[in-house]
């Protein structure tokens, strides 16, 4: 396996859209790195110029110690996995994972121990005389993987492969995912759009937003330290709330102030006294109080969703909706009248101009 270097990394087509900007990433041997946005972002462009499959504007991508800027796809090295899985719908599963290497002139042997050995890892040696029509979605994704997998490539990509599956079988996949990226040892770049198989995949995980990375770190990195507002209301399900306040001082205390309401923050932002921030707190840091405290505020529920193992209570505060992440056993209805309150060791504050945390 090897690292991938990524650096300055531009996209502009001839219309002058400008897709990708300045991306810089340093990609170890063996990490799984997942690059996670919203549509348009850049993201998959990114993964489609290390494939070799959309030209570079400017900027330099190697591989190990060889730069593959001009190289075709089929000497870089990788093997990448497609959204739509891209099987020969005429050929047999043996027939669509050996295809590859019989292209390249391996040996018969030794194409068939390839095939066998990644069928036994994924699970699917009774599918190997059958065609794509007669496999399920996650058998078809296998497949695809396990095409990936004969090539013993140097480093594997994923362009959305569980998108196409339904809820239930993409938490499986991803568990079988990364269980296959254990036992391989692989360097892989993984596109998503989805912050789910984003944190629970990526060994780190790169934020995008309109062609610029916003954050690269570890998956609990960017849950509890955002770089920005972006970052955090993305990263998070249900995502984080943001009320506009302003910090005041008084009676030697700092308050976030708005509509109705109030309560105590961290004296570690005292320079913004006086000034208008971004509170950010997450739904799991808002309960329900015990009392009256600084803390604390009162509201009125709108909506309850009980999901089984947790409720989320809907109301209004600050001007803005919220939502709070409480523990099944809650007693609460809509239209309740609700006192709320924050925990202040987690409660994040961002500039309302530049949105970068403070």
């Amino acid at each position: 396996m090897a690292r991938v270097s990524i650096r300055q990394l531009n996209k502009k087509y001839d219309n002058g859209f400008h897709a990708v900007k300045n991306v810089n990433l340093e990609i170890e041997d063996k990490e799984f790195l997942v690059l996670v946005g919203p549509s348009g972002c850049g993201k998959t462009t990114t993964l489609r110029m290390v494939a070799g499959l959309e030209e570079i504007t400017s900027g330099e991508i190697r591989i190990g110690e060889r730069v593959i800027n001009d190289l075709p796809p089929m000497d870089r090295d990788i093997a990448m996995v497609f959204q739509n899985y891209a099987l020969y719908p005429h050929k047999t599963v043996f027939d669509n994972m050996a295809f590859g290497l019989q292209m390249r002139g391996y040996p018969k042997e030794e194409v068939k121990k390839r095939v066998e050995d990644a069928a036994e890892i994924l699970g699917i040696e009774a599918l190997l005389a059958r065609k794509p029509r007669q496999l399920s979605g996650g058998q078809r994704q296998r497949v695809a993987v396990g095409r990936a997998i004969v090539r013993h490539p140097e480093v594997f990509l994923f362009d959305e492969p569980l998108s196409n599956l339904d809820a239930k079988l993409r938490v499986q996949m991803r568990v079988e995912l990364k269980r296959l990226h254990e036992r391989l040892e692989t360097t892989a770049i993984y596109v998503t759009h989805d912050q789910v198989e984003a944190m629970t995949l990526g060994t780190r995980v790169v934020v995008m937003k309109d062609g610029l990375v916003q954050q690269v770190g570890a998956p609990l990195e960017l849950y509890g330290r955002p770089a920005n507002k972006f970052v955090a209301g993305f990263i998070g399900s249900p995502a984080m709330n943001f009320v506009d306040v302003a910090i005041q001082a008084g009676n030697g205390r700092l308050w976030a102030e708005a509509q109705g309401f109030r309560i105590r923050v961290p004296d570690r932002i005292s320079s913004q006294a006086g000034k208008r921030v971004t509170l950010g707190v997450r739904p799991e840091a808002v309960r329900i109080a015990n009392g009256v405290d600084d803390y604390s505020f009162a509201t009125e529920v709108d909506v309850v969703e009980p999901l089984g193992n947790e409720i989320l209570l809907n109301f209004r505060a600050g001007g803005v909706p919220m939502v709070a992440r409480v523990d099944p056993g809650t007693r609460v209805s809509a239209h309740d009248a609700v006192r709320f309150a924050l925990d202040p060791a987690r409660l994040h504050f961002f500039d309302p101009q530049s949105e970068t945390a403070l």
